[in-house]
Order: structure tokens, then sequence, then C-alpha cells
């Protein structure tokens, strides 16, 4: 795997950079909005009225393009760009239906409006995860693209005389075939904005699609990101700035008692300091006053309700509550009776620790409050949440907060919580301040990030199965213990039933191989620690307790894992097709391995996509673990990006990687003993292995691809250990067990 490296602009480059600005054009604005018959397309004077709400005109404000008569194509983002390629994904749907010239086409942000950008996976809900970008957007970006094709090519049929079945649309033109006449769709701009959006369209053919699932188109973030002019929220610098930096408490669960400022004051640079739900706020001029001003305060915090157990002592309480019954999450047949009567009995128990997001940008975010408005500028992942949120600490309408959604350098899903954290923290201090019209950054440090919480649980998981005489598995049951991420959020009504988080089930009771007897329990926990979705959420934990057990029931079994699982996926195909192509490109029964070596196999299905991988890893005398090569074959649906999925299976093979080798969060009597990259280890560059990632053709629509990469890596790598040293893996980190043959 091979990878072009672009220089990394520098401030000053990219504030020159910063300042250089683009002429406005005339637009076309198309888009639809369901259930409204045949709106008029907006000729606007300006590109400057923004996106879906160009100035003048009365064009419906539901828009996802923008043409101009500079034959400039801006399609309108309702997702964030976190690196995740959801620009490119967006913006290829678009210029496919649309025809357009790839070279032509720019995309912006949308504003923060549900009704004209939700996400359609969410309901009434404008925020992107859930490796959702592409599969909500698909048909409404298919429909938007081919309606203003339509549209234009009805613009040059009245232009020039002549039906619009005689015109073909290609690369940003119009043509007519038999007078050999061609004009560009800028030039049908002021024609086509009058014209009425039809109703109904054609969309293509997949068989004629000519960019999804073309060869790699060139990333439209990659040139902002190169040449310095992508603006994070880092980046942002208003007049009059100030930069805060929060202390928080050290303890989950603790307060405020009391606070002397005195000394933080008297650093230079230090504005003010104040008091906030969650710590003390120390507002400077620059990020180094407010830190040291930080560095100077002096708290007395009350711990009477905070978290004050260790790491070691949570698992015991979990390990006590797997012996006692949970609550169902799923029952097929009798597990219990089905175990009990097999002629072979196969047990085992994992544990999981709390896992930190660590995106490469921390968290921050700039607000500018006043007495009726509040705008936000921020790598917003959950607009919907986040201005309604906002509103209410502001003491405004959702309506009277504008959010400037800007690019996000990484989130893995810490961007995107109920509680808004915070961007509330951030209104916060500027109410604190005065609601004055002074434009605050709220800037989290990396050990902010690393000590604040909203983890991924931990979790402890129990399974026991059961095999007749010949090797069929006949009995599952399997118990999960944690927190339950949804607990006490709005989510909790739509998402947690009979007590049963499906985020902390998702993986585990919708197991996909045919066992006639299936029981899943969960145990939910309570703790002050606040925890969260993480990539691929469920999956994390759920996936490595599967597919690592049903390795070790193969194992009993006397057959081949492989096999074993391919026997019990003839129902479900995808799965078994993706489990079947890495088998075959990874030589899993064809090319053996040296002592010390081992290969092992994992597959899962997250967010509607199935990926396998094998892993190959060699174990040295001391146990340390090397992973070799992976080869992962995805079944995602039509795939819309081949070179963006291939890009996210190996991001997220990092990613998992690193979970199950090195990445941990630790509590001693109930402090985070990590702080930042050094104690809290990702995977390093040197320890990524060789990638293939091989793409199952298909026709169906698209599904995710940013996050289920992570779910069959560890499993895989596990399995791949054993094959190497005969030891299973049953606590991860890896570097916390024992792995020596």
């Amino acid at each position: 795997m091979t990878t072009d490296i672009a220089e990394v602009s520098r401030p000053a480059r990219r504030e020159f950079l910063k300042g250089v600005g683009s002429a406005a054009a005339l637009a076309l604005t198309i888009g639809f909005e369901w259930g409204v018959s045949a709106p008029r397309a907006l000729a606007a004077t300006s590109a400057s009225g923004g996106p879906g709400g160009p100035a003048g005109g009365t064009f419906m404000p539901n828009a996802f393009l923008r043409i101009g008569t500079d034959n400039r194509v801006t399609v309108i983002a309702k997702h964030v760009e976190l690196g995740q390629g959801a620009y490119t994904g967006i913006a290829t749907i678009v210029a496919e239906e649309l025809d357009a010239d790839w070279s032509q086409i720019g995309v912006e942000s949308a504003p923060a409006d549900a009704t004209r950008y939700a996400n359609l996976a969410f309901g009434k809900i404008q925020g992107t995860g859930g490796s959702s970008a592409m599969s909500n957007s698909w048909m409404q970006l298919r429909e938007a693209g081919a309606k203003a094709r339509a549209m234009l090519i009805a613009a040059a049929a009245q232009q020039w005389n002549v039906p619009a079945t005689e015109l073909r649309a290609e690369r940003g033109t119009v043509h007519h075939s038999a007078s050999g006449k061609q004009t560009t769709y800028g030039s049908l701009v002021p024609v086509a904005a009058k014209l009425p959006v039809p109703e109904t369209v054609a969309l293509k053919d997949p068989k004629t699609f000519k960019l999804v699932g073309a060869k790699p188109l060139p990333r439209v973030d990659v040139p902002p990101k190169t040449n310095g002019t992508a603006q994070f929220t880092i980046d942002v610098a208003l007049p009059g700035m100030l930069v805060a930096v929060m202390q928080r408490p050290p303890l989950f669960g603790g307060t405020v008692k009391s606070f002397d400022a005195s000394a933080a004051k008297a650093v230079p640079g230090v504005v003010d300091v104040v008091q906030v739900p969650r710590g003390v706020a120390v507002v400077a001029k620059s990020f180094w006053a407010a830190k040291k001003g930080r560095d100077a305060l002096k708290i007395e915090w009350d711990d009477s309700r905070a978290e004050k157990r260790s790491s070691t002592d949570i698992m015991a309480e979990y390990r006590r509550l797997a012996d006692k019954p949970g609550l169902p999450a799923r029952v097929v047949g009798d597990a219990p009776k089905a175990i009990a009567g097999a002629a072979r009995k196969v047990s085992a128990s994992y544990e999981f620790p709390y896992l930190a997001h660590a995106p490469m940008e921390p968290l921050d975010a700039v607000v500018k409050l006043t007495a009726d408005s509040c705008e936000i500028w921020a790598g917003d992942q959950f607009q919907t949440v986040d201005q309604g949120n906002a509103a209410r600490v502001a003491g405004l309408q959702p309506e009277q907060v504008r959010i400037h959604t800007l690019y996000a350098g990484g989130s893995f899903g810490r961007r995107a919580n109920a509680e808004s954290d915070y961007i509330v923290e951030a209104v916060s201090i500027a109410k604190a301040l005065g609601a004055n019209g002074t434009p605050v950054k709220l800037q989290w440090t990396r050990e902010d990030d690393i000590h604040g919480g909203r983890y991924r649980p931990m979790y402890f998981h129990k399974l026991e199965a059961g095999l007749s005489a010949d090797g069929q598995l006949t009995g599952w049951r399997h118990v999960i213990v944690g927190q339950s991420i949804l607990a006490g959020t709005p989510f909790e009504a739509v998402m947690v039933k009979n007590g049963v988080d499906a985020t902390s089930v998702e993986g585990a009771a919708n197991i996909a191989y045919a066992i006639p007897n299936i029981a899943v329990e969960l145990s939910t926990t309570q703790s002050a620690v606040p925890v969260l979705w993480w990539r691929v959420v469920g999956s994390s934990h759920t996936a490595f307790a599967v597919e690592a057990f049903i390795d070790e029931v193969a194992h009993s079994a006397g057959q081949d894992p492989y096999i074993f699982r391919r026997n019990l996926l003839a129902h479900e195909p995808r799965m078994q097709a993706v489990l079947d192509l890495a088998a075959e490109r990874a030589g899993w029964s064809n090319t053996p391995l040296p002592p010390g070596k081992g290969r092992g196999i994992a597959v899962a299905e997250a967010f509607h996509s199935f990926v396998a991988q094998v892993a190959e890893v060699t174990v040295d005398k001391d146990g340390k673990v090397k992973v070799d090569r992976v080869v992962c074959a995805v079944d995602c649906g039509t795939p819309i990006n081949p070179d963006i999925i291939a890009a996210q299976m190996e991001g997220g093979i990092g990613f998992g990687l690193g979970a199950a080798l090195s990445s941990a969060i630790t509590l001693k009597d109930g402090h985070v003993e990590q702080n930042n990259f050094d104690g809290y280890q990702v995977l390093r560059i040197d320890a990524m292995p060789k990638v293939e990632v091989h793409i199952v053709p298909s026709n169906e629509a698209p599904t995710g691809v940013g996050e289920p990469g992570v779910a069959p890596i560890g499993p895989a790598v596990a399995n791949a250990i054993f094959a190497a040293t005969g030891k299973r893996v049953h606590v991860l980190p890896f570097a916390a067990a024992n792995v020596q043959a």
C-alpha cells in the first residue's frame, strides 16, 4: 500500500490562501420537496445567498445543487466531511445523473436545517453517522441530478426549437447531433431557471454509469486540504476573537465546590475566568495564555457523587453480573437446554476496555452569541441536535442558531452526541461573558480529549455453545455486560426496548449464523463515566466476541474455521460471498505459513455492509505480535467511489488494529491513567500491515463503508495468534494478554 504525501501548508501560506476569493456566479438551484408539485427553478442573482437559498427569486429552498453561468456545479452537502470522503461521494451521485464535467464540480456544506437537509436514516434530524451518508443520499441526490439534467435539456430544446428527445447531455454540455449544435450548462441557466421542476424523471440504468463505480475520481476535498484553503474549526480566526480552555473535574461526576482565579487572571493575556456547568473556563487573547491561566487555577472539587472505582473493580463487578440472568435481547428455541444436553460444550469470556475516539483534531467550536442570535463554527456532525441544545443554553429558539459546518479532523462518533457537550460548553462560556457578540473559540487539548469521557464503554462478554456428536452447533448463549450508550438521552425512547439498548447488542442479537437455539442477554450497568458510540458502535466489541468464539467452537468441533463459518452462512449469500472472496484471495487453503506465523479469519455485517478479513501475523518468542498482511473483502452494495471504499477499509483496519493491539482507557481510583498518545496508544505507522481490499460488484443500493472495516480485524488477528501459538486471546488490548506460545 503506497500513499502520495502532499506537502503540508505552513500557517503563513494558509493565511494567504484563505484570502483568495472566487467570483460570484448566476446560479440555477435544483431541489425538490416531497409532495410539492411542479415548483419552478430559481435564477439566483448571486451565489452569496448561500446553500439551498440563493438571493432573490422564488424557488423552493430544499436545494442540493447550484449551477452557475460559469459552468461551475456546486453540490450542497448535508453531511459533514470528516475525512471519510462524503463530499466526493455526494458529488459523484449528483454528477452522474447530471452528466456533469467532474472538473467543474464543487461542494459546500449545507446550513443547519432539518426541514431540507434531514438524514433520511435518522428521521427529522440532520446529521452524519451510522455510515449512512451515501445510503440515505443515494436516491435523493440521483433524482436531484436527473431533474436538473432534464431541465437543462428542456432549456436547450426551447432555445433551438427542437424536441428534447433529440438532445443528449454529456460532461456539462447539451448536444443536438442532427444540427451539430452544442452548448454548455452555464449558458442554459437563465432559461432553465424559469422552467418547472419535473415531478418525475427517469434515472439512469446503472449499466450506463460513467462516474459511479469508475476508476478513482480526484477527491473534491484534496485540493483545499493541500493548498491551505480548507477551513477546520482550529483555523477559525474572527476579529476580536477570544480563546477559552476548560478545567473539568478530575473525576467523572465531580463538580466545582469553589475556585480561586486570582493567579489565573494575573497571567498576561487572560481576559476572564468564568464558571460554567461542566467546570471553570479561562478566557484569553490566545490559546497559550488561556492554557497558562488554566495551569494557575486553584479549584476545590466536590467528588461526593463521582466515580471512584478502578477499571479492575468495574470489570470484577461485570464478571459477577455475567453469572446472573440478563434481559433477553434475542431468544430462538431453548439455548440453555440445548447446551446442557450437548455432546460437547465450549465456553469463553472476553474483556473490553474503555476506548477514546482520539480524533486528530481535538474538539473545538467557535461561538458568537448575542441577546437574539447565536452563530457557531464547528466540524458539526449533529446539526439538529447541536442547534437545539445551543438554543436551550442560550435562551433562544433553534432558528436563531446558525451553524457553519466546517471540515472536521476526524470524529469516529465523538462529535455526535445527544448532549452536544463541547458545543454547550462553548455557548455557556459565551453566555457567561455577557452574550456581547464577542466570538469565543473553545479549544480542547489532547489531554482534555483523552480525559474527557464519552468513551466506548467497557464490556464483559460470556459465551457458551453446545455441539452435537457430529460437530453441529446446536446451542449458543451470549451474555453482555456494560453501560448503555443511550440511557438518559432522547434516543432512549426509540432505541432502548424492554431495557435493552440496541447499540449494546448489535452484532450479537442479530448474529447471522444459522443456529437452532440462541439466547442473547444484556445486563446494563451504571457509572458516572460518560460513554458514547465509537466507530462501528456495538460491533466494536460484539464482532470480536462472536468471531473469536465461533473460531473456538470450530476448533472444538475439529473443523476448519473458514469452512465451519461457511456452512453456517448458507442462508446468507452475501455474507458467505465475502467470506469466500477473502479466503480465496488470502490463499487460505493452499498457502501454508511457517512456524511462528498464523492466519485467522473473521466476518461481520455492520450498517448493512458485509466485510470479511483474513489476517496474517508473526508472533516472536517474547510474544510480540506483528500483523503482516490483511486481505479484506467488502460488499457495500453499489460501489460509488471504489478508491474511497478501499481507503475506508484500510483506515478501519488501522483503527481496529489500534484497539486490538494497544488502545485502552483505564481508571485508577476513578482517575484516567492516560494523558496523551504516549499512554493511549493508537496504531503506529510502522505497525500498519499490507492491506488488500477486494470489492464485490453489486447493483444493490449503497450501504455503509466508514465503519464496517473496523469490526472483523480484531478477531481475525486474535484467531491468527491462535493459529501461530495455540493460545487464545480473551482480554483486549492484546498488549495486556500473554500470547507467547
